[in-house]
């Protein structure tokens, strides 16, 4: 198999991969999109809510808000972001406060919502790490290909800011590795 770059920046990564197959694009693509962990505002309690919204409403639009996510954490860490405000004003993902300094939102200018005059907002959210299996507000990017000859395929990774594109095709190699050990495990088993 090689590998041949096309595209390397913040926002984007594009790379043609040769002699190998559909079936490992595929899994490539699957597991990029599917496996790779990521931060996602998944519990939220609202204290008050006046505006015209209502809180589940409210909640999906902040789920979806993009989370920078470093290395190093669990699946059992919890971020606390917290939210205050009161209109007139448009609330933007900027007026989170968030617990971790490593933890952060990816994209600050967001609308979440307009608020009216006198209309109050609070409430406290925690993120957690999950992965796009479970939900697609975990999701890390855009990742597509398209076979360009017989074992030639070029992908395509965009990411929602979440972490670099590169680290989400990495993150899925690691996560392909893995699974590749689970059943080696099981298998000796027999």
């Amino acid at each position: 198999m090689k590998i041949e770059i096309l595209e390397d920046n913040s926002k984007a990564f594009k790379f043609k991969l040769k002699e190998t197959s559909n079936n490992y694009a595929n899994a490539l693509r699957r597991m990029a999109t599917s496996h790779v962990k990521t931060f996602a505002i998944d519990k939220i309690t609202f204290y008050e809510n006046s505006s015209a919204m209502f809180d589940e409403y409210i909640a999906h639009r902040i789920g979806l808000i993009p989370i920078l996510t470093p290395d190093g954490y669990s699946e059992k860490e919890e971020i606390l972001f917290t939210l205050d405000a009161t209109g007139p004003k448009t609330v933007y993902s900027s007026d989170f406060v968030v617990s971790d300094k490593e933890v952060k939102i990816a994209n600050e200018k967001i609308p979440v919502m307009k608020l009216a005059n006198e209309q109050r907002l609070r409430l406290d959210g925690k993120a957690v790490l999950g992965d796009g299996a479970s939900h697609a507000k975990f999701q890390p990017g855009l990742i597509t290909f398209e076979q360009t000859g017989d074992d030639e395929f070029v992908f395509y990774v965009e990411t929602f800011g979440q972490m670099p594109p590169k680290q989400i095709i990495n993150k899925a190699i690691e996560s392909i590795k893995e699974d590749m050990k689970e059943l080696e495990k099981e298998v000796k088993k027999l």
